[in-house]
């Protein structure tokens, strides 16, 4: 019996930068028909604590990927400018991707 497989994406897309996609896969847990209650369990906590591990590699590389186009963009920015733009880095990354509206003293 061939084993099967769970596949989960994330994908990026933006009109300034490259795309990119990062894709996890699991082999889902056979069914042990003669399994006792606390096998099952056992045997779906680990599938559950792979599929977290998963999911958070997948969350890295994202980030990753994000800082760089991050990056790309004050670079851009820079050129078209003249001259480095001067940007609370913190914020900017809490914020980035997300409409951000100031707020009026």
């Amino acid at each position: 019996m061939a084993t099967q497989e769970l596949s989960f994406a994330a994908a990026y897309s933006s009109p300034t930068n490259e795309p990119f996609s990062a894709t996890k896969s699991l082999p889902l847990p056979a069914p042990v028909p003669s399994a006792s209650a606390g096998d099952e369990a056992e045997r779906k906590s680990k599938y559950l604590n792979s599929l977290r591990k998963a999911v958070l590699d997948v969350q890295e590389e994202v980030n990753k990927e994000l800082t760089a186009r991050m990056e790309e963009d004050k670079a851009r920015e820079a050129s078209v400018n003249g001259k480095p733009v001067a940007v609370d880095e913190d914020k900017e990354e809490e914020n980035y991707g997300e409409e951000v509206v100031e707020e009026e003293e």
